[in-house]
C-alpha cells in the first residue's frame, strides 16, 4: 500500500531548501558593512562615582541633580565611537566611555546616563534649549561653534585619514590617490578637502560613510576618507579586512559641548578629563574601543581651559 504524501509536505521541503540555500549564501557571501559589535564589558574601565560632589554654580548640574541623572547627546552610527545597538538600545564606544567618565566625576552613576541621539546639525540647538546636559560625539572645536556653545577638552585630536583594505599596498597616504576611487560623504569637509587638495583622485560620494565602507569591502572603491577616529572604528570591527594608513592630513580637536554660559560645568569637565587621563582610564577606554583597530593609543591633546567669556 502506497503512503499518501500530504499536501503540506512540498511546502516544508521548499522551506528547508530555502534555509539551506540561505545558510550557504551567508557562509560564502559578504553581508556588507560590519554588524554592531561593541567592546566587551570586562575590557572597559570601572569608573568610581565621586561622593559628596557639588557644583552649585552650574545650572546644568543642578538641574541634573534634581532629575537624578545626566542627559547626554551622542552619535549612534559611529562604530567604536558612538554606536547604538538596535536590539538592546545600548550605546557603546570611545565617546560613550568619555561620557561615563564625566558622569562619575560629576557624582552620577554612569549606569544612569540617558543617552539621546542628536544629529550633527542639531547639536548647538540641543545644548541651547536644555534638551541635553552635554554632548560627546566627534564634536570638533572651532571658533564659530564657540560663539554658540562652550567646549571642555579637547579629549582627542582627530584628523582626516584613509581607510583601505588590509591587502592594499599602493595607498600609503593622500599622495598616492591619483587615479584611485576615494569615497567620502557628499558635501562633507573631508570630501571638499580631497576635491581641493587632491584633484587627481576619483571622488565617489554617498550620504553615509557606512555605504562607503560597503563599497570598499566589495572592491568598488579603493579608499574611504574622513576623520581617522571614525575610520578606526570601522577598522576595529573587521581588523582582518580593513586598516587605516598614513598620517592624518588635518587637525580636528574633539571637545565636550556644554551650554555656552555654563563655565562651571565646562571647567569641572576639564578637571575630570585631566584626572582620567592621569589615572589611565582614558587610555584603557581607547584600547578597548578604537584600539581594537591595531592603532595604539595616542597622547591625549592638551586641555584648553580658555577663560570665561
Amino acid at each position: 500500500m502506497k503512503r499518501r504524501i500530504g499536501s503540506r509536505t512540498p511546502v516544508r521541503l521548499l522551506a528547508l531548501l530555502l534555509l539551506a540555500l540561505l545558510g550557504a549564501a551567508t557562509g560564502c557571501g559578504r553581508s556588507g558593512s560590519p554588524p554592531v559589535k561593541g567592546p566587551p564589558p570586562e575590557a572597559l574601565p570601572v569608573y568610581h562615582v565621586a561622593t559628596g560632589f557639588q557644583l552649585p554654580d552650574s545650572p546644568t548640574w543642578e538641574r541634573a541633580k534634581r532629575r537624578g541623572h545626566l542627559v547626554v547627546g551622542a552619535k549612534e552610527d559611529q562604530p567604536y565611537l558612538g554606536e547604538k545597538d538596535p536590539s538592546s538600545g545600548r550605546y557603546s564606544g570611545f565617546d560613550v566611555e568619555i561620557a561615563k567618565m564625566m558622569s562619575a566625576a560629576l557624582g552620577f552613576d554612569p549606569k544612569t546616563i540617558e543617552f539621546k541621539t542628536i544629529a550633527s546639525a542639531n547639536r548647538e540647538t540641543a545644548l541651547q534649549n536644555g534638551q541635553i546636559d552635554f554632548y560627546v560625539g566627534t564634536y570638533t572645536i572651532n571658533a564659530n561653534r564657540k560663539k554658540q556653545v562652550g567646549f571642555a577638552g579637547p579629549y582627542f585630536m582627530a584628523g582626516q585619514s584613509l581607510l583601505v583594505r588590509k591587502n592594499e599596498k599602493d595607498i600609503k597616504g593622500p599622495a598616492d590617490l591619483a587615479g584611485k576611487k576615494v569615497c567620502s560623504a557628499a558635501g562633507s569637509t573631508p570630501y571638499q578637502r580631497l576635491q581641493r587638495e587632491y584633484p587627481k583622485a576619483v571622488l565617489v560620494a554617498y550620504d553615509t560613510y557606512s555605504v562607503c565602507v560597503d563599497n570598499l569591502l566589495t572592491y568598488q572603491v579603493d579608499a574611504v576618507s574622513t576623520d581617522d577616529s571614525i575610520l578606526l572604528g570601522y577598522a576595529a570591527k573587521v581588523p582582518e579586512e580593513l586598516k587605516v594608513v598614513g598620517k592624518p592630513f588635518s587637525e580636528e580637536p574633539y571637545g565636550i559641548g556644554v551650554p555656552r554660559s555654563d563655565n562651571a560645568l565646562r571647567f569641572a569637565l576639564d578637571d575630570a578629563l585631566a584626572q582620567n587621563e592621569k589615572n589611565g582610564n582614558w587610555k584603557k577606554a581607547y584600547e578597548a574601543t578604537l584600539g581594537v583597530s591595531g592603532v595604539p593609543a595616542p597622547t591625549p591633546p592638551a586641555i584648553d581651559r580658555y577663560p570665561a567669556g
